[in-house]
């Protein structure tokens, strides 16, 4: 791997980075790896996200629709194996009738190796791979926000429909009961009990 000017090694992802302004994704590519404030994503999953950004960028350059549904539909079927080749040549004419070189489009996407040596090497990050008891935290307080979002949305919308007349109730109180049902042997228990636990005690009798 060569040089830059600035001492840096070289890098295809640092300089997509720059072509396509797309200024704060690779910070954020190296929080996603870590974890630091985003669920971690592996190597492969950030290679297909900085796709993604790339063709929704020459998506919009076009003056085509780049709305995530229609961006993510436009990759796979240029990327994924299991589509059919009609369905790809479809894609590829309908790009290149909003004048889009679709050859020179592919060869800017990139590998998860290109992804790796970016972070490791341009930037210098690391990843530190969290123990056993934080991730079990950290899965438990995601599930937990989780809950908490449901019970508000549900909330929200009953009294809406309240407002207006659509439902019948005055007072109401929203509960959400999760119970983990292990069916070896009929055991439940509360999320935070299964999770505190390490899952159900008949795994580990005998």
């Amino acid at each position: 791997m060569g040089e830059t000017t600035n001492g840096r090694p070289s890098s295809k992802v640092a300089r997509l980075l720059d072509e396509y302004e797309l200024d704060g994704l690779g910070a954020e590519l190296e929080a996603r790896w870590t974890g630091e404030g985003y669920e971690r994503m592996s190597l492969r999953d950030l290679a297909d996200y900085f796709n993604k950004q790339i063709l929704e960028r020459t998506l919009i350059g076009a003056g085509m629709n780049a709305v995530q549904t229609d961006v993510d539909a436009t990759y796979n079927n240029l990327t994924d194996d299991d589509v059919s080749i009609g369905v790809r040549i479809d894609t590829e004419n309908r790009l290149e009738q909003n004048e889009i070189d679709v050859e020179s489009l592919e060869r800017n996407f990139v590998t998860y190796q290109a992804i790796r040596s970016y972070l490791k090497e341009y930037r210098g990050a690391e990843y530190q791979k969290i123990s056993d008891e934080e991730k079990i935290e950290k899965d438990l307080e995601s599930i937990h926000r989780l809950v908490t979002r449901t019970l508000s949305v549900t909330e929200e919308r009953i009294e809406k429909l309240r407002d207006t007349n659509r439902i019948d109730v005055e007072e109401f109180e929203v509960l959400l009961d999760m119970t983990i049902l292990c069916q070896s042997c009929g055991a439940h228990y509360s999320v935070s009990q299964f999770f505190d636990e390490r899952g159900c005690e008949c795994q580990r009798a005998g």
